[in-house]
This record gives structure tokens, sequence and C-alpha cells, in this order.
């Protein structure tokens, strides 16, 4: 698989010595870093650089014609957004901290190890890289607006705070930094990485791993890939899902369930953008975009020490928290209205009706499984459906009784009294019109509802807010 030239800006070398330059070209094409030009005449360089796509420069000091400080400070003075590497043969102290002083980022004596001079391009690069994203975050946040609502068709919603989420994912989304996204189960988080897959422009493919419940060796396997023989039962080679992703989005979910160890391997592919498929010596470069996802609290499994420190820092460059759908009712008519449609098409069925008191019923509900579960609600009414109106007895039997309702929006667990220890006990009476009351609110003042949530029927319901009136 051929890869597109990394990164996504040119490498200048600057050097009067041809040997040189081939052999730095060399040296950064053995790590990865192949979008390299060279220059041997000095005054040449600013109008390269004028035509544009540099953004780092590797320059030599002592050249004939212009010297590197001199351009040194022409590029800081002209071009402040392309960084300069000083990679020079004096080994003086007094010259290095000048070059810095002009605006060098880095400097280096030419007999430096092979390492720690790509370690320091590196870093440059990725520098520039985090600058350019900010840059470019910066104009479409301000912009305002969802400029591509395409990307998010398949997230049914008209909620401003998921609005406000899409306008930061066309910001974040060509950015090549990892993205973390949380949120409840349920509330579609993997359709969130496809839409930023789809707003990155990358060529390749999405990629997606749960990494739940894998052991670190099945981990390495799965990520990395290994060669023939590499152990026992490795009979042929194998492509592991990074090279899957290569140019496009690797998308790791359920992030927090990770082991230590699998944990230290996923850290050092972000910090060093390579790895080792096993059973070779050979690194291979990271070319796909990197996003996690997890329901659980990353931050609090950190604090308890479950989850490294450094990669959850590493992780969050870019984060996405989806609301659950308790906190975005107003979509739950969009929702009913879109899983009829295709749960309908999908199941040979004509669309049914919802009830009007639909709505009302489950916006009572705490959705604890989110859409997912409406989804699965809606297909299993539309699946034993039968008349032109569609029944609530599905829904009702899904929701279950008053009591699992207030169980799953935390009022307590099933079984629990919730009397037990309270100094003064309310009165039958006062515990009928407590909950009545509840229900009549959670019903929006329909007493159809309001009697299902409590399992009476509705004349009941009826009798007895007619007595409370007298």
């Amino acid at each position: 698989m051929t890869h597109s030239p990394y990164p996504g800006f040119k490498i200048l070398l600057v050097d009067d010595e041809p040997a040189w330059l081939r052999s730095v070209s060399l040296i950064l094409a053995r790590a990865g870093i192949t979008n390299i030009a060279t220059c041997s005449d000095s005054r040449s360089v600013m109008e390269t650089l004028a035509a544009g796509d540099v953004g780092l420069v590797l320059l030599d000091l002592t050249m004939p014609h212009l010297s590197g400080e001199a351009l040194l400070s022409a590029i800081a003075e002209q071009h402040p957004e392309v960084t300069t590497i000083v990679v020079s043969g004096m080994n003086q102290l007094e010259t290095a901290v000048r070059c810095m002083k002009l605006g060098a980022f880095d400097y280096f004596v030419k007999t430096v190890e092979e390492d720690r001079l790509v370690q320091g391009v590196m870093r440059a690069i990725r520098m520039h890289e985090l600058e350019r994203e900010n840059r470019a975050m910066s104009d479409r946040l301000l912009s305002g607006g969802v400029r591509h609502p395409a990307a998010f068709s398949e997230i049914v919603t008209s909620d401003p705070a998921m609005h406000a989420i899409f306008a930061y994912i066309e910001a974040v989304a060509p950015s090549p930094q990892p993205l973390l996204i949380t949120g409840d189960s349920g509330v579609g988080k993997e359709l969130v990485a496809r839409a930023v897959h789809r707003l990155s422009g990358s060529k390749g493919q999405l990629v997606a791993v749960n990494v739940a419940g894998l052991d670190d060796n099945v981990f390495s396997d799965t990520l990395f890939g290994h060669l023939r023989g590499a152990f026992t039962g490795a009979d042929q080679p194998r492509r592991g899902m990074i090279e899957e992703a290569a140019e496009g989005t690797l998308f790791l979910d359920e992030i927090g369930d990770l082991s230590i160890p699998s944990q230290v391997k996923l850290l050092r592919l972000l910090q060093e953008g390579e790895y080792f498929p096993l059973g070779s010596d050979r690194p291979k470069r990271l070319a796909a975009r990197i996003i996690v996802a997890t329901h659980q609290n990353l931050s609090a499994k950190e604090a308890a020490g479950q989850f490294r420190r450094d990669l959850y820092y590493r992780l969050r460059t870019h984060r996405i928290k989806i609301p659950p759908l308790r906190e975005r009712l107003g979509d739950i008519p969009l929702l009913v209205e879109h899983f009829l449609q295709k749960a309908a098409q999908e199941l040979g069925k004509k669309k049914p009706t919802p009830p009007r008191e639909l709505f009302q019923l489950l916006a009572s509900y705490s959705f604890p499984g989110n859409v997912r579960e409406l989804r699965a609600m809606i297909y299993d009414a539309v699946s034993v459906h039968r008349d032109r109106v569609l029944s609530l007895e599905s829904f009702i039997s899904a929701i279950g009784s008053a009591a699992d309702i207030g169980s799953s929006g935390g009022a307590g667990v099933p079984g629990e009294n919730l009397f037990k220890g309270r100094d003064r006990l309310p009165t039958i009476t006062e515990a009928v019109e407590q909950l009545i009351a509840e229900a009549m609110e959670r019903a929006d003042h329909n007493q159809t509802i309001a009697a299902r949530l409590l399992g009476i029927s509705q004349p009941a319901l009826s009798k007895r807010l007619s007595r409370k009136e007298q």
C-alpha cells in the first residue's frame, strides 16, 4: 500500500553540501518522514518559502552567499509560520543561544546521533501540526454553525447541544491528533466517529475495533498484526487493524476496559507514531487517525490507578461528550419517526401511526439505554403491530412499572424500602397523593399515561383525582 507523503507540509533541507542533503534525506525517510525538499543555494530559500507549503526548515549555518544566521532572521521576520531547526558543524554554546534568540526551534550539531536528530524533527513536526490545527479550529469555530450537515445524516437530532457538538466535530475532524468520545452506553458514539471520519477528508477507511475483553496478546496482534512464525499457530502473516486503517481512521471502542500493559502499548504508539508487528524488528509508521470511545469515567479510573494518567492526557487532546437521551427529550419525536420508518421498511410493513400518548409516555422515562434502547422498543412494537395505530402495550411492558422507572432514574433500587429511616411515615392518603402527583407530572398531566405508570385504570385514577379536588 502506498502512503501519502508525511508530514502534510514540506520539510526543506538547506546546505551547500549535497552529501549532507542526501544523508539527512535518507535518515528521515527511514523514520517515515518523506515529504522532503532540498536546497543547496541559500539565495533561493526565501523564494521557495514564498511559494508556500513549507512548514519546517533544517538549516546549516556556514554557507556561501547568504549565511545561515541571516536566513534565520529573514525566515523569522517574513515567515513566522515556518519552524526552523539549525543543524550546524559548530558545537558552540554561544552560537546555539544566539540562534535560539533569533527564532530557531532547536539546534543540533551535525555529528549528533541520528536518533536524536529524528526525534528533534518529530517534535518540531508535532508542534507545527498543533499550531496549524489551532488556527484552523479557531477559524471554523468562529465561523459558527454547521457547514456540512450531510456528514451528520445518521445522527437524528434537533437539540442545540448536539448541534454545538457538530460544529466542534467539524473543527477537529481534520486534526491528526487523538479524539476521545465519551457518553453513556447507547448514545451513538460510533455514529459520531463515522461523522468525524467523513469530515476528515481521509482517503482510507474507518476500521472499528471493540477492545473490551481483549487480553494484552490479543490486543497487540489485533492492532499490530504479525509475521509468519511470530508465535505458535502463526502460519500466515496477518495485517493489523492499524495497517487496515492506513490513510483513514482507527476507532477503538470501550477504551476504558483496556488492561494496563495494553495501555502502555497504545501510549507508545501515540507518542512515537510507529509500531512493530509481532515478530518483526522493523517499525511501521502509524498512518491512521486514532479515535477512542468509552462509557466509563476515565478521570475516575485514572484517579483510582486503573488508567494511566499519561495516556489519559494524550487521548483527551480533543474531547466530545455526547449528552444522554434524557437530557434531549425534544429529540424523541424525531427519533420515533425515524425508527418507525426504518423498522417498517426492514420488516416489510406499512409504517404505523404512533398514538398521541406515546410521546408523553416516552418523555416520562429516563432511558438508561439511551437511543439504542428507544430503537429496540420501536422495532419490537412494529414487529408485533397489527392495526393502523401503534399499540402502547409493548412500550408499557418495556418501560415497566412506576417503581422501575424511579429506580432507573436514580431514586433507588428495585425492592428498596423508600420510607426506611424516615422519622415520620406518610399516611396512606399522603403517600398515594404524592405518587399520583409524581405520575401526573411525568405524564405531563395526561391521565391515560399517568394511569399506565401507576398500574391502574384511567377511570380509577380519574376517580381518585376527583376525590382529591372535593
